[in-house]
């Protein structure tokens, strides 16, 4: 089918198939109105094949029997339009389809929510374990590569917008290596325990106590044929808490990837410029500004997170249904995908900013020696107060104040004061640094690097145990 990209409404269906079309296709598979029904029929199968199973047949004569059933989702939707109900839709259309000895059980003991909450567990399974684990795994393996090549190169630490002590730019990389490796094993955990339901109208297996003495078993085996487990506990729906509790960290991932694309964007300052992004030599950065090279793929980023993050609200809603169920999220379910698809192109463009990403470590000394030694105001005040000295945060704040008024370096001020000088020599070699410390920034790294090798070893490791080491 031809699709016209501009009678889209959606961005998703236009703008973003246009710029990422394997993703969008691949994310389609799962997530578009065809996929719904494609599952929605598994289900009904699955059901059928269930009750053929009790009638003492084999599975692989019962999948013979059945091989070859193609159903088009316009001819559901046509249906539809007589029923005003989707799955009854469904049903029709399939009970023309199956042998004649199959369709007096065609979605026997079965309410519609059986097979839509099932097929949506199915779907956004396969959506995450298919497409979105294996991007985020790629994420995460070019942000250790980033990690592990500047896990050396010094950078002035920031906080509160403000310079701090230096770290490296690879340790701060590694925070995002940290949280994301997190929030992917969350992930693929979340998504492994979706669950499915073939508990009736009211999730007391009603129906299908008319149909067998071993309901649970029925419902176990029907579900074992989609790859699922059942809810611990149903009404006429799957308790929402085992999609919900994905969603939720899925969108804990879109903040964290939000974050990264904000500091990088931040680095990007023109006062800073310590990091590019990848800017190919047609790009026009301004329409007026032929010299702008502007962090536009990390703001990207950032909108489509605020774009999509308050969903999580909608999300939380359709946790309440009244009793065994209301129709008040019929709506806002359907946007799942939407979210799902939305932190995708988010990811995707998130991977492509990190793998391409320049670092000049020029600019990222240049900022480090800006301030120069007054970054270094927190080891003076420790090494002054572990050789004794009283007040000594005191004494290198009074020190400093100098330093900004009269321009002077501190390892001169501190030459003014012998005894003070006295003690940070002593407590320096006891460490094993010179006098030189004092006035090189680059040498207060702390365990930056280590840590960050240490990090990176260790999400590896947990790539692989994933399976998506690259």
């Amino acid at each position: 089918m031809n699709v016209d990209l501009f009678s889209n409404l959606s961005p998703i269906d236009h703008r973003y198939r246009n710029t990422y079309p394997e993703l969008h296709e691949n994310l389609g598979r799962y997530l578009d109105e065809r996929a719904a029904i494609r599952y929605q029929i598994q289900a009904e199968l699955a059901l059928l094949k269930a009750h053929m199973l009790r009638q003492g047949k084999e599975l692989s004569t019962i999948e013979h029997e059945l091989a070859g059933i193609e159903i088009d989702p316009e001819e559901v939707y046509r249906e539809e339009e007589k029923t005003r109900h989707n799955i009854r839709a469904l049903v029709n259309v399939l009970v023309e389809k199956v042998p004649e000895a199959y369709r007096r059980y065609v979605h026997l003991g079965a309410t519609s929510m059986d097979i839509v909450d099932t097929a949506n567990a199915m779907r956004l399974r396969d959506a995450m374990q298919q497409v979105v684990l294996p991007q985020l795994g790629r994420l995460q393996n070019s942000l250790i590569v980033l990690a592990e090549n500047e896990a050396a190169t010094p950078q002035v630490g920031r906080t509160h917008g403000q310079f701090a002590v230096p770290v490296t730019f690879g340790f701060a990389i590694a925070s995002y290596v940290s949280r994301l490796g997190q929030s992917l094993e969350a992930l693929s955990r979340l998504s492994a325990d979706l669950r499915g339901k073939l508990a009736g109208a009211v999730g007391a297996y009603n129906a299908l106590s008319l149909i067998t003495d071993r309901p649970r078993e029925m419902e176990r085996q029907y579900l074992d044929l989609l790859g699922l487990s059942a809810a611990e506990y149903s009404s006429q729906i799957v308790m929402p808490e085992y999609q919900l509790r994905l969603l939720l960290e899925l969108n804990t991932a879109f903040g964290i990837i939000a974050n990264l694309a904000d500091d990088l964007r931040h680095l990007q300052r023109s006062e800073i410029d310590e990091v590019r992004e990848y800017f190919s030599p047609t790009q026009v950065g301004s329409s007026t500004m032929p010299q702008k090279r502007n962090p536009w793929n990390c703001e990207h980023v950032k909108s489509l997170w605020k774009t999509f993050s308050p969903r999580i609200m909608s999300f939380y809603m359709d946790q309440i249904s009244e009793h065994q169920r209301d129709l008040s999220n019929s709506a806002s379910a359907r946007f799942v995908a939407d979210f799902v698809a939305g932190f995708s192109f988010a990811a995707e463009r998130m991977h492509s900013i990190v793998s391409k990403l320049g670092v000049s470590r020029k600019h990222l000394q240049h900022n480090l020696k800006r301030l120069g030694d007054l970054v270094l105001a927190e080891p003076l005040y420790i090494l002054l107060s572990l050789g004794g000295v009283r007040d000594a945060h005191e004494v290198v704040r009074r020190l400093t104040l100098q330093r900004e008024e009269s321009g002077r370096p501190l390892p001169e001020l501190l030459s003014e004061e012998p005894e003070l000088q006295k003690v940070v020599q002593v407590q320096l070699a006891k460490v094993g640094y010179d006098a030189s410390f004092l006035s090189s920034p680059e040498q207060y790294l702390g365990r930056s690097e280590q840590r960050t090798q240490e990090l990176c070893r260790q999400y590896r490791t947990r790539l692989q145990q994933l399976g998506l080491a690259q």
